[in-house]
């Protein structure tokens, strides 16, 4: 249960070279790039394609994707490069069309929100815990490996901490 003191620390906004850092108690949380111009027009005609020539492919839970998740508004994370990708992690699979997915990020900002997974396509990566979302398999790009089962159950876990309790 909250209480009025889980609300005393104020978050702060400080502008640096055209991105936001967002901070509270002098722990970062996130940054924003308000700079950025974002092309829903190009993603736009990207997701066409995908809804309508994209195959279906199997997947299965704990693997990693390279999932084009697209141009998306505010704070939600971004795919990157021409296909609008990212990692992300299979999280749970409903059945052959969804699943919910656990983007992933090479960015080195640490907190509550964020959990190590090791390296992937050769960077060292992190699930982002607050950006876990529905997909629908047709996104799907290519596979790129799967998550050893402890880090798998422990990132299941800190995910349910973060967004469920």
């Amino acid at each position: 249960m909250m209480t009025q003191s889980d609300f005393s620390a104020q978050p702060t906004a400080t502008p640096k070279g055209g991105r936001f850092f967002i901070s509270v108690e002098k722990t970062p949380i996130f940054s924003y790039n308000f700079l950025m111009q974002k092309n829903f027009d190009q993603w736009n005609e990207r997701k066409k394609k995908l809804n309508d020539h994209a195959d279906r492919v199997f997947f299965h839970e704990r693997e990693v994707w390279w999932c084009a998740l697209g141009v998306n508004i505010g704070f939600e994370m971004d795919g990157k490069s021409k296909e609008y990708s990212r990692p992300v992690i299979v999280l749970k699979k409903y059945n052959h069309y969804s699943f919910l997915a656990l983007p992933l990020s090479t960015s080195k900002t640490t907190n509550k929100y964020r959990i190590p997974v090791g390296p992937i396509s050769g960077k060292e990566a992190a699930a982002n815990l607050s950006q876990v979302r529905n997909i629908d398999s047709k996104r799907l790009i290519k596979k790129i490996g799967r998550i050893e089962l402890d880090k798998f159950e422990e990132i299941k876990k800190r995910t349910s901490q973060i967004n469920f309790s």
